[in-house]
This record gives C-alpha cells, sequence and structure tokens, in this order.
C-alpha cells in the first residue's frame, strides 16, 4: 500500500489533517489503533476558540456546528464564594468562543471521511514507523489478522501522548518538558439544563468549573486529590462540594441531576521538542499537553494541523520552506497555549502545601483583574484564541 502522507491516530487532529489535506488534493490512509466506536465514545473538551470556529467551518464543517454549537461572548469568574468577575470577549477583543464537544466534532469528521471516502483503518494493531529520516518512510501495521506495509512520503504522529509516534523519535533528537500538578479534575455529565455562562471558581476548598455541551448536557468539574477514585465520589457528595465552592448567586440557579458519566483525570504540562523528526511530524496530544483550565488542548490539535497541512500543501506546490518552519511555527503558539493554562491552573487551584497567605496572593490577582481593564483584555486575548 502506498500514500502520500500516512497519518498514525484517527482522532480529531489525524481524521482534521486528512480532510485538510484532501482539501488540498493530498492524499492520506490514516491508521489508529482502537475502534471506531471507542473514540466516538471519548469524553473530552468542548470549549472551542473562535480560530478553531473559523477553521472548522473553512473545512466544510459548520452546518452542525453553528446550529448545535453555542457561543459565549464572556466567561465569569468566582472567589470567595460571593464576588463574581465578567470578562467580556467580544468587547475586549471582538471575537467570543464557542462550547461543541468533542465528541461531536469527531462525529462530523468521521461523516465527512466517509461521504469522501477517506482511507481510515481502525483496529490497527502492532504499529510501527520506520526510516523517517530517508526519503522513504514507511508505517507498519496488523489489520484483519494481515500484516501491511505502508509506504508513503511523510508520517503525520497524531496518536496521543501514549502513541507510538513520539517514542519514534530517539532520545538524543528531542527535549521533553513537563510539569505534573498534584491533584486531579472530578469530571462529570449531566442531562440538566447547564448555567447561561462558563463560570471559574477560586475558593478555600478547591477549584471548581461548570461548563456545558448542550442546552440539556451540562459538564462539571472540581478539583480533587490524586489518589481519589470516582468511587470515592457519589453523587450527592459531587453536587456538594460543587455548590460549597461556587458563589452563592450562581449556585441558586444550578440544576442537579443524576450523574451519565463521571472520571477523573490528573494536570500536567508538556512540550516535546522539535515536534518533527526527518519526515515525521507530530501533531496534538503526541507533541504536548496542557492542564484543561485554560480550554488549550484540542483548539491546539486543530492549529496543529492547520500548520502542518499548509506546510504539506506548499510543499507539494514547490515550496518546502513552510514544512521545514512546521516545528518552529506550531511551538510558538503551544509554549504560548501552556504558559496560558499553566497561569490559569496557579491561579484558579488550592495547592497540597499552599498556605493562607498563598490563598490572599491568589485572591489579590483575581482583586486587580477585576479592577484592571488591560488585565481582562490579556486573559481575552488568550482564551479566545490568538490568530494564526
Amino acid at each position: 500500500m502506498r500514500t502520500q502522507v500516512a497519518i498514525v491516530g484517527a482522532g480529531p487532529a489525524g481524521s482534521l489533517l486528512s480532510l485538510l489535506l484532501r482539501r488540498h488534493g493530498i492524499e492520506s490512509v490514516v491508521v489508529e489503533r482502537q475502534t471506531k466506536e471507542y473514540v466516538l465514545g471519548r469524553i473530552r473538551a468542548g470549549v472551542l476558540e473562535w480560530t478553531t470556529v473559523e477553521l472548522l467551518r473553512a473545512a466544510g464543517l459548520a452546518d452542525r456546528l453553528d446550529a448545535e454549537g453555542h457561543v459565549h461572548d464572556s466567561v465569569k469568574i468566582g472567589w470567595r464564594g460571593e464576588e463574581i468577575l465578567s470578562i467580556d470577549f467580544q468587547r475586549l477583543t471582538g471575537k467570543p468562543m464557542m462550547s461543541y464537544g468533542q465528541t461531536m466534532i469527531q462525529e462530523d469528521l468521521y461523516l465527512a471521511a466517509e461521504a469522501e471516502g477517506a482511507n481510515i483503518v481502525f483496529g490497527a494493531s502492532d504499529v510501527e514507523i520506520h526510516d523517517v529520516t530517508t526519503d522513504q518512510p514507511w508505517v507498519r501495521f496488523t489489520a484483519d489478522g494481515e500484516q501491511v506495509r505502508l509506504d508513503c512520503d511523510y508520517v503525520a504522529g497524531c496518536d496521543g501522548y501514549h502513541g507510538v509516534s513520539r517514542a519514534t523519535i530517539p532520545a538524543d533528537a528531542k527535549t521533553e518538558y513537563e510539569k505534573a500538578y498534584p491533584f486531579g479534575w472530578l469530571g462529570i455529565l449531566s442531562e440538566t439544563p447547564p448555567l447561561p455562562h462558563l463560570i471559574y471558581a477560586n475558593h478555600e476548598r478547591g477549584f471548581a468549573l461548570c461548563s456545558q455541551r448542550n442546552p440539556m448536557l451540562s459538564r462539571y468539574y472540581v478539583q480533587c486529590p490524586l489518589d481519589d477514585t470516582v468511587d470515592d465520589w457519589s453523587d450527592d457528595r459531587f453536587w456538594t462540594e460543587l455548590l460549597a465552592r461556587l458563589p452563592v448567586s450562581e449556585g441558586e440557579q444550578l440544576v442537579t441531576g443524576p450523574s451519565i458519566e463521571k472520571s477523573i483525570a490528573p494536570l500536567r504540562s508538556y512540550v516535546c521538542e522539535p515536534m518533527s523528526h526527518g519526515r515525521l511530524f507530530l501533531a496534538g496530544d503526541a507533541a504536548h499537553i496542557v492542564p484543561p483550565t485554560g480550554a488549550k488542548g484540542l483548539n491546539l490539535a486543530v492549529s496543529d494541523v492547520h500548520y502542518l497541512s499548509e506546510a504539506l500543501a506548499a510543499h507539494y506546490a514547490g515550496d518546502s520552506a513552510p514544512l521545514a518552519a512546521y516545528s518552529a511555527t506550531a511551538l510558538h503558539r503551544v509554549w504560548s497555549s501552556v504558559r496560558f493554562s499553566w497561569w490559569m491552573t496557579t491561579l484558579l487551584h488550592r495547592f497540597p502545601d499552599q498556605t493562607v497567605f498563598d490563598q490572599r496572593i491568589q485572591e489579590e490577582d483575581l482583586t486587580h483583574l477585576a479592577a484592571s481593564e488591560a488585565s481582562q483584555t490579556n486573559v481575552a486575548e488568550q482564551y479566545v484564541g490568538l490568530d494564526l
């Protein structure tokens, strides 16, 4: 089997890259170790930068996005259990943001792939990437009990943090930066009407976040210890803790109900440099991870594959400079998002060794943010997404 670009991973990054390459007339084969049903069943982010919205529209995914996505002009931050700051994105930057679940984006991408006859191999095992430092790279995998060799011009590694792509790069050819945070997020989905806006909360009991997926599907989070398990958290305990951390005025509007999904995720910051090695290019979680506080993970994956698809299109048209610059181009945006996500995490969470002094410093930072339009503009610009 032969193609121009072999894509490892059929999550949002890999399947969007395949779609964008088709728009440029570039062939690809996507290799995914999980089943289609497994990929669609993963619960992930749902807050889109406006740049991401525009890129998805340009890729031909506008219909459901515009019909079901919920546009937000602002985000709220609460602290001390009573004070609330509203940061008006539209007024400060001219851009809103959108709530639209990653599962819905994945469904849209797979529907487009099926309609256009894209080649996605699900359930591929024993995936190996070979000869990326030559001009004849290839990928080997097993599908339906048969071993397959896929020859290609380039390999795009979109298979996440635990995938084979980054591991293919020798240790002496990459530098890895990592920061692990000493807490996790307990998240639930509830078939209840969400609050009309996103709200973050800084509280002495820990961080909380109220988000949404659609008018009858809510996504809520509370900070919890890393050694907690889902079994430690009944629905009643979760709602009690969430209400304790929210400003009273917001808690009074909250509609509670049974959870339909519950999980705990650790938080970390991670970057691999460079995001390329020979003819292998990393995108999305294969190259970087950010804590979800800044809502950047999915958005970074989208910007990565935008840069990569444009660079590959330029290469096949005779200009290889953008492809050579891909890693540096993508990393500029990556590190900006890593810094912003770290800052949001540091500002809003209760750390295990945090003193009363530290908590008061956080509260004073929030008080200053509430009083300074310049500071709010800085936050708003980063939250809705910098221009590509």
